[in-house]
């Protein structure tokens, strides 16, 4: 009998062995497993793991991913990287994912500080990471710089730090200027708030110098923390400053409380720059109503079409989750427009040669066209192009509780270059208080 029960034993371990070896497709359709990593306790996780999911949805539902001579469905792993307050969870996420999960491919990623680790982990194991959140110009400088090890990331949103701030003073121009012209104020006084985090760093002391060059003036700058509750002393010494226009640099809460108590003291001032939560429809409620006329940059806003995919992308979002998506939500695309044709174009998973089709695809994505860019010296960047014809952004604004996009309005790049205005755009509004203040 214990002979038998030994038999019995090696039997079954031979065949789950088998079993475990044999090919995926003969258990079933084969899957390709993408990570998507982010705070899944706020917003831009949220949008990280939303617009991943709708991808893989949509694919799915049209039989999934054509590799090769056989088709493969996506499946996705969700991984909460907790990276707004600890570095070391976002790597041991991307640890689990790689390691654990057996992931081919991840999308998401927020925090700049912890996006560097995570980028490491990636590469070292040479696993696509397609970063949909963070800006800072180093993470992918690094692949010019040391191209065999980090070639296996690149940015799909949004486009870096360096564009970012060229976009906001872009911004900030133009809001000036309709206060010039509207209030007949001679010289804008502008206050700097920017939340303190690693990528606002840089993106701060050129703020400081780009509005001296643009003829106004600097009042001070304000750094309160990323996850501040009450920013009320910094509110109160802006409206002692005079400033007409706070310029804002928040990817963070931060930017919800700041609004609100800047709406109850009603300081006759605008606000301008970076707003991220102020991209949420949840905004209006969270501020109380209070964030009226708040400006942000902004990706995605409903009514309002960058291109021709934008309007199915975003209508479609908020049919399903009920909201308009945060810029994070460009899991969408990066899965959908850019890896999927990828592979499907190189048919196989191989990530050299993935990587290889992907750095020269040039493709559509919800909001822009996608071209990955060089370095001066012809080395690849795998940074997103900035500009019209390709990544520009837009801008909204709340109008008495709806958000609204304001921007590109008959912006030209260069005076002799031709206006773009995107369908569905309308024109900057000034709030009632600050008109009260300077009208004369």
């Amino acid at each position: 009998m214990k002979k038998l029960h030994v038999l019995w034993i090696i039997l079954l371990t031979a065949l789950l062995v088998a079993f475990m070896s044999f090919p995926a497709g003969a258990q079933g359709v084969k899957r390709i497993k993408i990570g998507v990593i982010g705070p899944m306790k706020y917003v831009q996780g949220q949008g990280h793991w939303n617009g991943a999911l709708m991808a893989a949805d949509e694919i799915n539902a049209k039989g999934g991913i054509q590799v090769g001579d056989q088709r493969m469905k996506i499946e996705l792993i969700k991984a909460d990287s907790n990276e707004f307050l600890n570095i070391t969870d976002a790597t041991n996420a991307m640890e689990r994912l790689i390691s654990r999960d057996k992931v081919n491919f991840v999308v998401g990623g927020f925090r700049t500080e912890a996006v560097f680790a995570m980028q490491d982990i990636a590469c070292e194991h040479k696993v696509i990471f397609i970063g949909c959140g963070a800006a800072h110009n180093e993470l992918c400088a690094r692949v010019a710089q040391n191209y065999a090890f980090y070639k296996y990331w690149f940015r799909e949103s949004p486009f870096n730090s360096s564009m970012l701030a060229r976009t906001s003073f872009i911004h900030l121009g133009y809001v000036a200027g309709i206060l010039k012209e509207q209030l007949n104020i001679p010289k804008i006084k502008v206050a700097v708030v920017a939340e303190k985090a690693m990528w606002a760093d840089a993106f701060t002391k050129t703020a400081e110098m780009v509005i001296t060059q643009l003829g106004m003036e600097l009042v001070g700058t304000w750094r309160p923390s990323p996850v501040a509750t009450d920013v009320s002393a910094e509110l109160s010494a802006i409206q002692r400053s005079g400033a007409q226009i706070i310029f804002t640099i928040f990817s963070s809460s931060v930017g919800i409380p700041f609004a609100r108590q800047a709406g109850e003291l009603k300081i006759p001032a605008v606000q301008v720059g970076i707003n991220v939560e102020a991209a949420k429809d949840s905004f209006w409620q969270a501020t109380n109503g209070k964030g009226n006329y708040v400006f942000t940059s902004a990706t995605f806003c409903r009514g309002v079409e960058s291109n021709e995919n934008t309007k199915a992308f975003v209508e479609g979002y908020i049919k399903r989750f009920g909201e308009t998506p945060a810029y994070t939500a460009a899991t969408y695309g990066a899965i959908k427009y850019g890896l999927v044709p990828s592979i499907e174009k190189v048919g196989s998973l191989n990530p050299d040669q993935i990587v290889a089709f992907l750095e020269e695809y040039e493709h559509k994505n919800a909001d822009a066209t996608v071209k990955y860019m060089k370095d001066p010296e012809g080395k690849p960047l795998h940074d997103i192009t900035w500009g019209p014809g390709y990544a520009t952004g837009i801008a909204i604004q709340w109008q008495d509780g709806k958000m609204v996009g304001v921007w590109p309005y008959k912006w030209k790049v260069t005076p002799d270059a031709a206006e773009l205005t995107y369908k569905g755009i309308v024109p900057y509004k000034i709030p009632p208080w600050v008109i009260e203040k300077y009208k004369k």
